[in-house]
């Protein structure tokens, strides 16, 4: 029960995290009232920088939370998070909140890294796979309650709140970790300099550590592509049910299909039938466009497909890593190019619509997901060799 309940917990500071970007989209038009003289680009930036810097520093991160230990990195980081939030209802200058915006980038970061690497060695191994598709739900799960939770919050126009709430959830997690959480083990020693590069090329050197981020990056190029600018391409009538189905439908799939399907084959295996059924999905999408209710049926099959994409993707960094220091560069492999996906793969796939109009989502979507295949077939062959 105590192992239920802390895997529980961290998957609750998963969903703090992701409120980080969340509560800056869902509070977007209150912030470009708040800097009127930053534009568009200037607010976009105050939710993209968070994941930038995961971009910059994600193997770095698993590095180092290797280092300092899973226990104190995740409270720490959770702390640091209700703090930030705290201060972000004060009327700050637009550097300062771009500053405040760096620091929840580096908690964030700690947090994504350091949740699916606790819940991987707490969860008994009968219950891995279910524990870590769960973990992977933060993000959606997140977007959908702040949908809800959000514009109550933010009726009387102001942030405050919202982030205060968002501090005090923080805050409530960061002691809750603290009591349940074990000690953390011995710390590996890291080498600085020259040292810390040559353990970021193992990193990606290695087909178990590197293996799911780099069938993750393709996912994620994917999916936030698509949630974003597929259903604005539907029969106006479509659109919303689009917007707000898809990714519940992605979460439904990967928490039961998903689960299911790693009982019969191993998480690697669930990432390319996620991946085959993407190609099997977007074909779909190819032939019925403009096809009634075909075209909206194979937008919710995509999602659905990368739901047992981002699920199994999380289930394969135990599967493959047995050892905690592993797992923790894993995972900051997972945050780092996953931040690759997300930052390229929206713009890619506005300017392939924009130059090919709906056709580009058929040549967007279509050679991520065979290369989602390909890359897990490479690094098996690669582990195989190494056996």
């Amino acid at each position: 029960m105590r192992a239920v309940v802390t895997v529980l917990a961290i998957w609750l500071a998963g969903l703090g995290s992701a409120a980080q970007f969340g509560k800056l989209s869902v509070a977007f038009d209150l912030m470009a009232a708040r800097y009127p003289e930053q534009g568009a680009a200037g607010i976009g930036l105050i939710v993209s920088i968070v994941g930038i810097v995961g971009l910059i520093f994600g193997t770095t991160a698993g590095l180092l939370v290797a280092r300092i230990g899973p226990r104190r990195a995740i409270v720490a980081a959770l702390a640091l998070g209700a703090a930030v939030s705290a201060v972000q209802v004060l009327p700050l200058p637009y550097a300062g909140l771009i500053l405040t915006r760096v620091l929840e980038g580096v908690s964030h970061l700690a947090i994504v890294v350091v949740g699916p690497t606790m819940i991987a060695g707490i969860a008994p191994p009968r219950h891995q796979g279910l524990a870590m598709t769960l973990w992977s739900s933060f993000f959606g799960v997140t977007y959908a309650l702040l949908a809800i939770i959000g514009p109550p919050l933010l009726a009387e126009g102001s942030i405050t709140p919202l982030f205060l709430t968002h501090a005090a959830w923080m805050a409530a997690l960061a002691v809750v970790l603290r009591l349940l959480l074990p000690d953390d083990p011995p710390a590996p020693s890291l080498t600085m300099g020259s040292g810390l590069i040559v353990q970021h090329l193992a990193i990606y050197a290695s087909p178990r550590i590197a293996a799911p981020a780099l069938g993750f990056v393709f996912y994620t190029a994917l999916y936030v592509a698509l949630l974003t600018l597929l259903p604005p391409l539907l029969p106006e009538g479509q659109r919303a049910l689009a917007a707000a189905g898809m990714p519940l439908f992605s979460i439904a799939v990967s928490l039961t299909l998903g689960v299911w399907g790693l009982r019969y084959l191993t998480a690697v295996g669930m990432v390319q039938v996620g991946y085959a059924a993407g190609v099997l999905a977007t074909l779909m999408l190819w032939l019925g466009w403009g096809q009634g209710d075909i075209a909206l049926v194979a937008a919710f099959l995509l999602a659905g497909a990368m739901g047992i994409v981002q699920g199994a993707s999380f289930a394969s960094i135990p599967q493959l890593n047995p050892a905690a220091e592993d797992r923790a560069r894993a995972s900051g492999a997972v945050a780092q190019l996953g931040n690759v996906g997300t930052t390229t793969g929206t713009p890619v796939l506005a300017l392939m619509v924009g130059a090919m109009g709906p056709s580009g989502l058929i040549a967007f979507c279509l050679p991520l997901c065979l290369a989602g295949i390909a890359v897990h077939l490479l690094q098996a062959r690669r582990r195989a060799r190494q056996a």
